[in-house]
């Protein structure tokens, strides 16, 4: 039984997050040959190729994508550990703002864990439209903002990843084929918003925003009563709704990014800390 050792794997995921040998090098604190080193010694242990060059941009094999998603999970259960036994004594406040669309589903399970494992570290989690987020004031009150991209790059250096949007209805409900579509949104400024009427519009198909409401939990309830379709990220659909597949009626949406800012270039080590996990953990 092979072993994969956890340096080979951190290396492996920093580079497949930045796309770049250096700018991982420089993340881990080791030069560029040795981070590309420590790839082939992995790439040795799995018997294939983990990535490929599409011409300045690397990008994952088939191997690659499927280890990808072992190898956060073991890291993020290594860094779990090590922070639990270790005791950590890291104190500090730190006021993290995410997407309201994020404070139902995805981001609990997160929080809790990086509270369990940093018990001394108050979070201040404020959730809020990432327009708001990401004004003056948003930037001003936060040290952190996970944020969603409504057009991410690949170079932007805060990107974490990006999500695939989609319909969402009520487990049992069952969509007209034909007429207006009724729309379950978060007030105006809401990329999911935008994206489903800018969609709606391109392919003729006429709507109506029927309920809005700011958070998932209302749009939620909206939804198992019947009222319409809403437009959200996959990861985080909640599952007693039903992911509607792309049709005429519905067209694919195209995605989203997630980013994350550190707004007021806060470098305290409990804050580093929750970058890291963040990284780890929605990577």
């Amino acid at each position: 039984m092979k072993n994969l050792p956890m340096d080979l794997l951190r290396a492996f995921v920093s580079v497949a997050q930045l796309g770049s040998f250096t700018k991982a090098g420089e993340l881990l604190g080791r030069s560029q040959p040795a981070v590309s080193l420590q790839l082939r010694r992995l790439e040795e242990l799995v018997g294939e190729g983990l990535l490929v060059r599409n011409g300045k941009t690397l990008e994952l094999s088939e191997v690659g994508e499927n280890l990808y998603g072992y190898a956060n999970q073991i890291l993020s259960l290594n860094d779990l550990a090590i922070s639990q036994l270790s005791k950590s004594t890291i104190e500090g406040k730190i006021r993290l703002g995410i997407p309201s669309e994020f404070a139902t589903v995805l981001m609990p399970k997160i929080v809790s864990r990086f509270a369990k494992a940093y018990p001394n570290v108050t979070l201040e989690v404020n959730c809020e439209l990432s327009k708001s987020l990401l004004s003056k004031t948003g930037k001003a009150t936060h040290d952190l903002i996970l944020a969603l991209e409504d057009n991410p790059s690949s170079t932007d250096s805060n990107l974490l990843r990006t999500d695939e949007l989609v319909w969402v209805t009520g487990a049992d409900q069952q969509m007209p084929r034909v007429g207006v579509v009724p729309l379950i949104a978060a007030a105006q400024g809401c990329i999911y918003r935008n994206r489903a009427i800018k969609t709606l519009e391109q392919v003729n198909q006429p709507w109506q925003i029927v309920y809005t409401i700011p958070d998932l939990t209302g749009i939620q309830y909206a939804i198992q009563e019947g009222l319409g379709v809403t437009v959200l990220a996959k990861s985080t659909v909640p599952e007693n709704l039903k992911i509607l597949p792309p049709s005429v009626r519905f067209p694919e949406l195209g995605e989203v990014g997630i980013s994350l800012i550190n707004s007021t270039n806060n470098k305290n080590e409990a804050v580093q800390l929750l970058i890291d996990f963040l990284k780890t953990s929605l990577a």
